[in-house]
């Protein structure tokens, strides 16, 4: 049962940049276990954690007004891995390249989370992973601290940016009650 007119998410103005220094308190991420050359495997693992969801009739229902259906938070994260991978290239192409900002509220209404296949979804998550841990496996030993910049100045190493990368899908899948098992402890992360 889909709703036809979802109410408007209260936009994350949160600034997560601290779990690159310390543990998440809610899904458990512990950024100073993650080797960054382990990158592509953990982002490919978390895809494990995302099979299912999308199946049955109520993926694009809201548990509540105010949270991502299941459907919306597969349409993020799989934008969210398209995202990581243009700007590392970016990294690995440019000295020090300062980010486009991204609205992921704005995107999730333009490009209607709520209205979109979850077949096709489920699908273009899993080959967006593919495509990032690509990216990352591609990385030069010594191209892992070349640099990049949000708008707002928080600065990141490809190491850096990485490792807050695979903490957003971690944490989403979190969010909807994923299984554990798929995040970066499911596999040796040091």
């Amino acid at each position: 049962m889909r709703q036809t007119a979802p109410v408007a998410i209260e936009p994350d103005t949160k600034d997560w940049t601290w779990v690159l220094e310390r543990p998440c308190p809610e899904c458990g991420f512990d950024p100073s276990a993650i080797d960054a050359t382990t990158l592509p495997d953990l982002i490919r693992s978390n895809t494990r954690g995302w099979y299912g969801v999308l199946d049955g009739a109520d993926a694009a229902v809201r548990p509540g007004p105010q949270t991502w259906s299941r459907l919306e938070y597969a349409c993020h994260v799989r934008d969210v891995h398209r995202l990581f991978g243009e700007r590392v290239g970016l990294m690995l192409d440019q000295d020090d390249p300062q980010f486009a900002n991204w609205d992921q509220d704005v995107t999730a209404i333009e490009d209607r989370y709520d209205e979109q296949d979850p077949s096709v979804v489920a699908v273009e998550l899993v080959e967006a992973a593919a495509d990032v841990a690509a990216v990352y496996a591609g990385v030069a030993s010594d191209a892992w601290q070349r640099t990049g910049r949000r708008s707002n100045g928080s600065l990141f190493t490809v190491e850096t940016l990485g490792i807050y990368h695979l903490h957003d899908v971690v944490h989403h899948l979190y969010d909807i009650g994923g299984s554990p098992d798929s995040g970066p402890d499911a596999e040796s992360a040091t």
